[in-house]
């Protein structure tokens, strides 16, 4: 007997004629997204799996879609690196890149995004996805190692996208215009800007504004309601900046814990209730909180954490196994827990314990830090373990830092050496990769 296997639209909760994106200062209606989506995919190769570098996050999107009606597979990798690109390749038979030119990469097959004339629409038939259709494979951002590949179900990206939509309460804002300072190939990129938008009937903006004033302008131009997805660099260089801020409906944080202090800033300057999500590339987002109003995670709808002694695992809802989550929790019941930093990062100097992201909250607290990270040196059984520290604080001096750190953490986990730095070499979603940060520390004086 055949089986037969639930089938899901590519969009939903968007009406006819409605506005899907907002590219370079024109409004695009949704019936100019699924033809362009038609067109594409009726061109691409015959392949498996795709590299979707285009960086215009409307021609992401219709790659992305493109790609499902071809049953193909977006390949998201953490960064583009002729090493790791080569891996992939390697990897994935006949992987090829799709890119709107600004990228491209030697070693595979390339396809460039051809826009079509502004306006033109062939079909507007909505198109149907498998359930469990393989839509993507993200990977991990292999700061503990090799990027892992985490496979994802169009299934299961729509019911995360639907079970976000819920617990923020975003239906209050139908037809709201999503901004994103996070590119659309991360995975919280990928769940809160194109997801988010194509299964609940929100507008996005094409670009990915990266400067305070961009931002600024790009909010300017999109009508209300409208939201801001974003990350604490992005967050904390906007509300440092003296211009006034365009309100938004809806804002979001993701890829580190903000300081209630932070938050508090950011809904004041923003006028709008500030939410974070915790999640990873394994799971996804796995839960959400309004820093103001508790320390408390909540798991998203369907979601359960249990522990045993190799850590706290999650299941259930869109995550469709059983995922260990690697940082330490404190549960407080099978769907509110307390976060208490990465496994990864827990420190342990003179028999004290404390984790790199308890030290960062409080260096990043110091007035006159711009941006600081503490940094645990290569393992040497012959040396005492030092911390050491990054620190981006024009105005400051290095005793400065030191002496308001010793009003805030214990003496052993003062950094030694502190160094102080123009800027940390941040990726695009704010992270930093740790060969990154051992070159700045080899360059340091």
């Amino acid at each position: 007997m055949r089986t037969v296997t639930n089938k899901l639209p590519l969009l939903r909760g968007i009406t006819a004629g409605a506005t899907f994106a907002y590219q370079r200062g024109r409004q695009v209606a949704v019936e100019e997204f699924l033809s362009d989506v038609y067109a594409l995919a009726g061109s691409l190769p015959d392949r498996r799996y795709v590299l979707n570098v285009c960086e215009d996050r409307y021609h992401f999107m219709v790659g992305f879609g493109a790609a499902l009606l071809r049953e193909q597979v977006s390949l998201l990798p953490p960064n583009q690196t002729p090493d790791l690109i080569g891996k992939l390749g390697a990897t994935y038979d006949g992987l090829y890149c799709l890119t709107d030119g600004a990228t491209a990469h030697a070693s595979l097959e390339t396809v460039f995004y051809r826009a079509r004339n502004a306006g033109h629409v062939s079909v507007a038939r909505m198109p149907s996805i498998l359930a469990n259709q393989c839509a993507a494979i993200v990977f991990t951002s292999g700061s503990t190692g090799e990027p892992v590949p985490s496979p994802k179900t169009w299934g299961s990206l729509v019911a995360s996208a639907h079970a976000e939509a819920e617990r923020l309460g975003l239906h209050a804002h139908a037809g709201m215009a999503l901004l994103g300072t996070v590119p659309p190939q991360h995975m919280y990129g990928l769940e809160s800007t194109v997801l988010l938008a194509m299964q609940n009937g929100f507008a996005v903006h094409s670009g990915r504004p990266f400067y305070t004033s961009d931002i600024r302008e790009a909010l300017a131009l999109l009508p209300p309601p409208r939201g801001l997805i974003t990350t604490p660099v992005h967050l904390r260089a906007l509300i440092s900046d003296e211009e006034k801020i365009p309100a938004v409906d809806f804002l979001l944080c993701a890829t580190a814990p903000l300081s209630p202090q932070l938050a508090a800033c950011a809904e004041a300057r923003l006028s709008a209730p500030l939410y974070e999500i915790y999640g990873c590339t394994e799971a996804g987002q796995v839960a959400t909180r309004r820093t103001l109003n508790s320390a408390e995670w909540l798991a998203l709808p369907g979601i359960k954490l249990h522990q045993n002694e190799k850590g706290t695992w999650a299941r259930g809802g869109h995550v469709e196994s059983t995922v260990l989550l690697n940082d330490v929790i404190e549960l407080r019941g099978a769907q509110r827990f307390l976060l208490h930093g990465r496994t990864a990062d827990l420190v342990n100097i003179a028999g004290k314990r404390t984790s790199l992201a308890h030290l960062n909250y409080h260096l990043n607290s110091i007035e006159g830090v711009v941006d600081g990270v503490f940094v645990m040196p290569e393992e040497n059984s012959d040396a005492v373990t030092r911390l050491m520290a990054l620190v981006v604080a024009p105005g400051l001096t290095m005793e400065a830092v030191l002496d308001a750190l010793r009003q805030r953490i214990d003496a052993a986990f003062l950094p030694r050496p502190l160094h102080l730095v123009s800027a940390l070499p941040r990726n695009a979603t704010g992270k930093l990769p740790r060969r990154a940060l051992s070159q700045l520390l080899a360059a340091a004086p």
